[in-house]
C-alpha cells in the first residue's frame, strides 16, 4: 500500500530537508515524493551496506529494511561506520537501524537480525521496489536473485576486493540475472578492503537504486562498471544475458508465453 504523502506536510518539513535535491531541474517536489512513498530492501549491514542505507536514509526513502545476523567486531570498523566502538558485540542490522534512526528520524528503518535463506527471503522482502545485495558471500547472492526474480524487482549488486569496486543494475529479462553473470561462485575468500573503497561502492548502489525509484537517469542495465581505485581508472564492460539461464530463462519463456 502507498504511503500517502499530503503537501502541507511534505512542504512544512521535507522541502527545507531536501531542498538541496529538490531544486535540481528534474526533481521536484512530486519526484521527492516518490522517495518519500519508496520502500528498499538492503541485504547485509557490512562495508556496502553502510553507505548504501545511509545515502538512501540522507535522500529521503520512506521505509528501509535492512538484513544481517551477524554482530559487530572490531575489524569492522574501518569500513562498517553505522557501528561504533560501543556497538561491538551487538547485532548489525539493529546497530545500523539505531544510527540511520538517529540521522533521520523521519524515515522506517526496520532491522531483520537473521540470516537470509531460500525458506525466509520472500517474506524478508516483502513488498520492496528494489533490493541491494550488499552481501559478502554468493550463497546469499544467489538467493537473493531468485527472490528478485520471482517478485519481479530490480537488484543492485555490489562487490569489492582490495581497491576495486563493482557494479551492476540487474532487471531480467531486460538485463541478466547474477547467474547469468557468474553461473559459479568464485571461490569464498576473506576480501580485502580499504574503508573508503566499500564507502565509495554502497554509495553508488544508493545512487542506482534513487535513479530506479525516480525514474531519473540511465541504471547500469547490461553493464557492470568496475572501479579501480588505485588508479582512478574506470571500465564498462558489457554483461549479456544469457538466453539459456537456469535462473531467469524460463522468466523470458513464460513472458514470451503470455505475449
Amino acid at each position: 500500500m502507498a504511503i500517502a504523502v499530503s503537501s502541507e506536510n511534505f512542504l512544512n518539513h521535507d522541502l527545507r530537508r531536501y531542498e538541496r535535491q529538490i531544486i535540481l531541474s528534474d526533481w521536484g517536489i512530486e519526484t521527492q515524493k516518490k522517495l518519500k512513498r519508496a520502500k528498499v530492501f538492503v541485504a547485509g549491514a557490512g562495508g556496502l551496506g553502510c553507505p548504501a542505507a545511509l545515502n538512501l536514509a540522507l535522500a529521503g526513502v520512506r521505509e528501509i529494511r535492512i538484513c544481517d545476523f551477524d554482530t559487530v567486531e572490531l575489524s569492522n570498523l574501518n569500513r562498517q561506520f553505522l557501528h561504533q566502538e560501543q556497538s561491538i558485540g551487538t547485532n548489525k542490522a539493529r546497530s545500523a537501524q539505531e544510527t540511520l534512526s538517529s540521522i533521520n528520524s523521519e524515515i522506517c528503518v526496520e532491522p531483520i537480525p537473521h540470516k537470509i535463506t531460500e525458506h525466509n527471503v520472500d517474506g524478508f522482502v516483502g513488498d520492496a521496489q528494489v533490493i541491494l545485495d550488499c552481501l559478502d558471500n554468493f550463497s546469499g547472492r544467489y538467493t537473493l536473485n531468485q527472490c528478485a526474480i520471482r517478485k519481479g524487482v530490480p537488484m543492485v549488486h555490489g562487490a569489492i576486493w582490495g581497491f576495486e569496486g563493482r557494479i551492476t543494475f540487474l532487471y531480467p529479462p531486460a538485463t541478466p540475472c547474477l547467474a547469468c553473470i557468474f553461473p559459479k561462485a568464485p571461490r569464498r575468500e576473506q576480501s580485502p578492503s580499504v574503508g573508503a573503497v566499500s564507502c565509495a561502492t554502497g554509495s553508488l548502489q544508493a545512487l542506482e537504486t534513487i535513479k530506479f525509484l525516480t525514474g531519473i537517469g540511465s541504471p547500469l542495465s547490461g553493464r557492470m562498471l568496475i572501479l579501480d581505485f588505485s588508479t582512478m581508472q574506470f571500465q564498462e564492460l558489457e554483461v549479456p544475458r544469457d538466453p539459456q539461464c537456469p535462473v531467469c530463462g524460463e522468466l523470458s519463456s513464460k513472458l514470451k508465453a503470455q505475449s
